[in-house]
Formats: structure tokens, sequence, C-alpha cells
């Protein structure tokens, strides 16, 4: 999987990677025929009832990876900032994470409270993850745009985390075609953005030369938005929408229980 999904971010169309939060979404997104699927760190909380980037969703992180990773196709695991500072402990994770057969990991440089860690100390985290597990695809992801914060330092960010041995770059809340072309200029590693509606279209961002579109939150939050319509419409007795996935479906994507892989563990 890990020479799979490294692949997927070399080719003449950017990867469309949506976002799943559990084994059904991810299940439906793979059947559908997705080359990869990553985790939303907001849909993984939320459905635990507890907070997005905090660095309270270790444990939930961990066991939502075991079982995605059973899936026929590349995962990626957004594990927030690594939910713990020494570059050591951040390792052990992703060796973890790579033991079960997650591909990928996203890792950011926004901290608890809006704020941006040192590129240096972000860069020995990185560091430490590929030294550990070479094999494993960092996303470093740069949350100068995301947070509204010292945009002038996203070019340097991408450049010492690429030095770092980061394998890929993510700005998400980059939704300017020139500035998403600097970035894709300045860079050494494929670039990920986050896609948004007020933003460009997916053929504009391939020519700006953009290797990975993600969807985050947002296949999460248009479920729930979904669902609250469907509950709405029985409330008041109005038709429900068409096209609702069958029980029987459903069923037919889940799998026999099988025991963790080997290494897989918490």
């Amino acid at each position: 999987m890990f020479e799979i999904f490294r692949g997927l971010h070399h080719r003449d169309r950017p990867l469309v990677l949506p976002n799943a939060w559990d084994f059904a979404s991810g299940a439906l997104l793979a059947n559908e025929g997705f080359a990869a699927i990553g985790t939303t760190s907001l849909g993984v909380a939320a459905a635990a009832g507890r907070a997005d980037g905090a660095g309270v969703t270790k444990a939930e992180t961990f066991a939502s990876a075991r079982r995605l990773a059973r899936l026929p196709i590349p995962v990626t695991v957004d594990i927030e900032a690594g939910f713990d500072e020494r570059p050591g402990a951040v390792a052990d994770f992703a060796e973890q994470l790579a033991a079960c057969g997650i591909a990928g990991v996203n890792l950011e440089d926004g901290r608890l409270g809006s704020a941006l860690a040192a590129p240096e100390h972000q860069a020995a985290l990185i560091a430490a993850v590929k030294e550990r597990t070479p094999e494993l695809f960092v996303n470093a992801r740069v949350d100068t745009y995301w947070l509204g914060l010292d945009h002038g330092s996203t070019h340097d960010r991408v450049r010492r985390y690429a030095a770092a041995g980061a394998d890929g770059a993510f700005v998400p809340g980059l939704t300017d075609p020139a500035r998403i072309e600097r970035v894709v200029a300045a860079s050494e590693v494929p670039v990920n953005v986050l896609y948004s509606a007020e933003g460009p279209g997916l053929a504009t961002l391939t020519e700006l030369g953009v290797r990975r579109i993600s969807t985050g939150s947002l296949l999460y939050r248009a479920a729930l938005s979904a669902a609250l319509d469907v509950a709405r419409a029985v409330r008041h007795d109005a038709s429900v929408p068409p096209g609702i996935v069958g029980y029987a479906e459903i069923q037919r994507l889940l799998p026999a229980p099988v025991e963790a892989s080997r290494g897989c563990s918490s």
C-alpha cells in the first residue's frame, strides 16, 4: 500500500482524496472507486464526543485507523499535531499506524489556541517519523492560511518540512490561484490543498500543479446535514429524499470479524 499511495501523487491528474470518519463511510468510498481515502480528525473526534485539534483523540484515532486499514485501498490518517510534542513519541505512534497497514499520515504545525509550532520543532517531528518509518507518506500540513497567521512563512515552512523528509505539503485554507501556483513552484514535494466551493475547481487546480485535493470534514458535515433533513422530513410527514443507501448494501460492505494485523496493537 505504501508504494501505491506514493504513486497516486505523481499522476497526470491530482489525487482526489475523500475523508472518512468511520469504517462504513470509508467502505462506501472505496466501493465507489476512489483510489485512496483519508480520515477527518473532526469526524473522528466528534463521533467520539471529543474536541478536534485538542490533542485528546489519540486512542480514537488509532482505533479508527485499525478498522480502516482493513479496506482494500490505501488509507492516510490525520494525526493532528502528533498527540505529543516529543519527536520519539510521535514516531512511536506513526510506527504503530504503519504496522497496521496505514499508508500515510497528516501531521500539522497548528497548535491548540490557534498558534503555530516553531518550524524547526515541527521539522524535528517529521524527521523522527521518517527515520522510524521511511515508507510512511508524511503529508506536512502548514496551517498558516488555515489559522490566518504568518502567511509570509508558508514557503519557508514547506521547504523546511520537505528537507526534514516530508513526502507532501498540505496548505489548507489556501484558495487564491496565484498563491497556490507560488506554493507549488516553491515546493519540491507534491502539494495538497483542501477542496473549497469558493476556490478553484479540479481543472484549474490540475493546471496549477496541485497533486492532491482533500475534502477534509466536508463529507462528515454533509452527512450530518442530510441526517437532519431526513429526521425533519419524518417529523413533518414530508417526503424523504430518494437515493438513501439501503440496509443490505451497508451490510455487504462489512467484513467478517478478523484479528488485528501482526504488530498492530495499541
